[in-house]
């Protein structure tokens, strides 16, 4: 595979990774939190209604958690199209 193909698949995979990650983080922030807050309100977590929780610390919680994943699956990324720090 040419260089030009290689770094084509390796920045197509890391735009999908991303876009996961970004959708993700809106559901939950956005959807979660905003929107689907009246249908969450009858389910309690930690003594409030669960559209409030992710509102207020379920949003911050799973963004740190796609952090951590993203890190890792692209440390996993670079080392298959072999461009990981040595």
């Amino acid at each position: 595979m040419t260089l030009d193909k290689t770094a084509a698949k390796y920045w197509k995979a890391n735009l999908r990774i991303i876009w996961i990650c970004m959708s993700i983080w809106a559901l939950v922030s956005v959807g979660f939190g905003i929107l689907l807050r009246p249908l969450l309100s009858g389910i309690r977590i930690g003594g409030t209604d669960l559209g409030f929780w992710f509102a207020q610390q379920g949003s911050i919680l799973v963004f740190i958690a796609l952090i951590f994943f993203y890190t890792w699956y692209m440390n996993r990324l670079d080392r298959e199209y072999d461009v990981d720090e040595q």
